[in-house]
């Protein structure tokens, strides 16, 4: 098992008497691009916040591993951007990452234009960050995230209001910091189709509360195309299916099995189940997409 960075137990926070977020253990792992994903208000800011020291849970805890038993020593390996960019409108964006840098000890203007560069900022010159469009601001706020070169980058809906090529970009600038640098993301969205695309791991919130943790691969298993077949009693046509050499499949309920593997093969064992006398109520196709499954897992947590 990969070595944790991050892991909370129980964590909670209320406001009045609302719960923000609910009971929440999530476990990140070191070298991992972890997608956070909910919908808007589901609680993914709040957990960011806590984990960051910005605002106290209310009960429960988190740990950053190998900083002992003190999470404040974490937070000069961790680099976030939470909720708008934290920028000096009248300051360009090589001087809001110089203060940045001077806080770090960091005195040196090639680090400073390498961050621009990694961030698609070199061409911006002295233009004032406050005249920046949205998705600029959001590169800018990445590049703070990331004076320091910290273990861990914490990013909040950070393609929020990109164009489409803005999107790519971050995309693979993050893929890259992972890959090259060995950065741990942490990444929120409510956009499960654009995270698929980058992240290795995921914990879906809903209300507050993670319903489930899972895989980047158990979820592209789980929603590839497949057979899906219903009879009255799918026990019979297990057989056939080990008969004709379907290996990957699963029984969903009494009247309901899934077969993944050779599914051009359909019409074929549509004929070695009607050979074998078995009635059928619909066999077919079907394809569940990444967002069909997110509605689907947070459907039953209201």
């Amino acid at each position: 098992m990969s070595e944790m960075i991050l892991t909370t137990e129980g964590l909670t926070k209320k406001f009045g008497n609302k719960y923000a977020v609910d009971n929440v253990s999530i476990n990140i792992r070191k070298g991992a691009i972890y997608g956070l994903i909910g919908m808007n208000g589901a609680g993914k800011t709040t957990i960011m916040k806590m984990i960051t020291g910005l605002i106290k849970p209310t009960s429960g805890s988190f740990k950053y591993h190998g900083f002992g038993d003190d999470n404040k020593l974490a937070f000069s390996r961790i680099g976030a951007l939470i909720e708008a960019p934290a920028i000096y409108p009248n300051l360009s964006a090589f001087d809001n990452l110089k203060i940045k840098c001077l806080a770090y000890g960091i005195n040196d203007n090639q680090y400073i234009n390498d961050k621009l560069a990694l961030v698609g900022l070199s061409d911006v010159g002295k233009k004032k960050a406050g005249k920046f469009s949205l998705g600029m601001k959001q590169r800018l706020g990445i590049a703070l995230a990331l004076v320091g070169d910290p273990d861990l980058l914490l990013l909040d809906e950070p393609i929020n209001g990109l164009d489409p090529q803005g999107i790519v970009e971050i995309r693979e600038m993050l893929v890259k910091l992972n890959k090259d640098s060995g950065v741990t993301i942490l990444i929120s969205s409510h956009i499960l189709e654009e995270l698929s695309k980058i992240a290795t791991e995921y914990g879906i919130i809903n209300n507050g509360k993670i319903v489930e943790e899972i895989t980047n691969e158990a979820l592209m298993t789980k929603c590839r195309d497949k057979i899906q077949i219903k009879a009255q009693d799918v026990s019979q046509i297990v057989t056939i299916l080990d008969a004709n050499g379907f290996v990957d499949y699963s029984v969903s309920d009494a009247n309901t099995i899934f077969v993944f593997d050779k599914v051009n093969e359909i019409s074929k064992l549509n004929m070695e189940i009607a050979k074998a006398g078995i009635l059928v109520d619909s066999i077919g196709v079907v394809a569940s997409d990444l967002e069909e499954y997110f509605l689907k897992t947070t459907s039953g947590n209201k």
